[in-house]
């Protein structure tokens, strides 16, 4: 059932068992989709079960056709220490289990059927391991970023004049899944509700939204307050689109703005800030460098250009200008100015400085960058400069 090479799978699991190992634990409980995902190659409803070596076992509730060997049966997860005892494996004390994950009353299920005198979280750890990709994985975010240049291309063909903000989302959108976009895609944490992506349109971009992004948008309706609201696309405004490359399992991320007719000089200026910054990073930092280098050298060169105001919004402004993409939107390390992350060879990272401008709109780019020894890949190749749509 599983698409994931031989290779792959094998190498991810080591990781995760040196982790267990190194954490002091008898055994991993994995409960989360996309770790259940990036393990195994599909997703189930149940307990991946991993001890410091061996193979693993599922312990599957749902589907019930999935044909592996190393499948189990269950209906609930009280019934695994029985199992594990009949398999003729000690039933652990020590259990590693995804806490930031896991409701409340599932981690303690799980912590009575196992006896467990205390619960350790290990969703940290892995989310720590999966920062650093393999070559397949860059590959399939290089293939996503591919498809996503494509369909932002179409963007000034699909325009019109009038067009709402939703009404332009609504057609891109639509070509993102004739290119095969999967939709929705996945991220961590509380806040992160969203849909395809995010478009602001002129002062849409200054509302400031509950979720956990770089900039809000007062959305359609106080159920989902991000993104377009609706606004018309009047000339002399931005559009800034931050629509999802989740075109393959790891997916990019890309952010390009656009101009309604014309706009203010300093729309341009502060949106060359943006290319300006994205260039200078490129330019000094490699393998090695604290994530926290690459935010304090944009900071100054906000300062020294007078967009301290506009930088990462205005009646909110974001604390960081970067981070993380893989199976997840939101994936470490994360570009603050007191992170002590250090990037290593094989992360990938999007890095988003951004500026708000009253009355005009958001003016900035998004590109996603692979890290190597020598300096940093640019996947998201597509035009950076302001695009005008008339």
């Amino acid at each position: 059932m599983s698409k994931l090479p031989l290779h792959e799978a094998d190498s991810r699991l080591k990781k995760v068992q040196r982790a267990i190992a190194g954490m002091q634990a008898d055994a991993c409980i994995i409960t989360s989709s996309v770790n259940q995902y990036w393990l195994c190659g599909f997703i189930f409803d149940g307990y991946l079960f991993l001890l410091p070596e061996g193979d693993p076992i599922l312990f599957v509730k749902r589907p019930s056709n999935i044909v592996d060997e190393r499948v189990k049966q269950i209906r609930k997860p009280e019934q695994i220490p029985a199992m594990l005892e009949e398999a003729g494996i000690a039933i652990p004390k020590r259990i590693l289990i995804e806490a930031d994950q896991l409701s409340f009353s599932a981690a303690t299920r799980l912590q009575t059927a196992f006896k467990m005198p205390e619960i350790k979280n290990v969703s940290g750890e892995l989310r720590k391991i999966r920062s650093v990709k393999s070559e397949y994985e860059l590959e399939q975010m290089r293939e996503s970023a591919g498809i996503h240049s494509k369909v932002y291309k179409l963007i000034p063909s699909l325009y019109c004049e009038g067009m709402t903000d939703l009404e332009l989302q609504i057609e891109i959108e639509r070509q993102m899944r004739l290119h095969g976009s999967m939709g929705i895609f996945r991220s961590f944490g509380e806040n992160m509700d969203i849909f395809m992506g995010s478009m602001l349109a002129g002062d849409n971009a200054q509302v400031a939204s509950p979720y956990d992004y770089a900039l809000g948008g007062a959305g359609i309706s106080p159920l989902l307050p991000l993104g377009a609201n609706g606004t018309i696309l009047r000339p002399g405004t931005t559009l800034m689109v931050d629509m999802a490359g989740n075109y393959r399992p790891c997916m990019d991320d890309m952010t390009r703005t656009f101009v309604i007719g014309y706009a203010p000089d300093i729309a341009y200026k502060a949106h060359q800030v943006s290319i300006d910054i994205h260039k200078a990073i490129l330019g000094d930092f490699k393998a090695g460098t604290l994530c926290s280098a690459l935010y304090l050298l944009a900071e100054e060169m906000v300062k020294e250009n007078g967009l301290e105001p506009y930088f990462m919004g205005t009646v909110q402004q974001a604390k960081f200008i970067g981070h993380g993409v893989g199976l997840e939107i939101n994936e470490p390390p994360v570009l603050t100015p007191r992170s002590e992350e250090v990037l290593e060879p094989g992360m990938a990272f999007a890095l988003e400085p951004k500026f708000v401008l009253p009355g005009i709109g958001a003016v900035g780019i998004e590109n996603t960058y692979i890290v190597h020894e020598s300096g940093f890949e640019n996947i998201t190749l597509c035009e950076e400069a302001l695009v005008t749509l008339s």
